[in-house]
């Protein structure tokens, strides 16, 4: 039962460490960021994040509005 315990946590340290290395073993080491507004790709397709999109669409002006504001009525 302790072997298998020893080693379970060891198989844990050396996946923490592998997963780690940029991190632990560079300069200014990060992990990347997995927000979606923050992927290239993704801003390159015009996607961001649903927090994101929703502040844009509160910011517009419905038509509505617009058509009450408006001196043609």
């Amino acid at each position: 039962m302790i072997k298998i315990l020893i080693l379970g946590f060891a198989i844990l340290f050396i996946a923490i460490l592998l997963m780690g290395i940029r991190v632990f073993f560079t300069k200014n080491g990060e992990f990347p960021s997995l927000h979606i507004g923050d992927s290239k790709p993704l801003q390159d397709k015009g996607i961001h994040c649903a927090t994101s999109q929703d502040a844009e669409i509160s910011r517009r002006e419905s038509p509505i509005e617009k058509m009450l504001k408006s001196e043609n009525i």
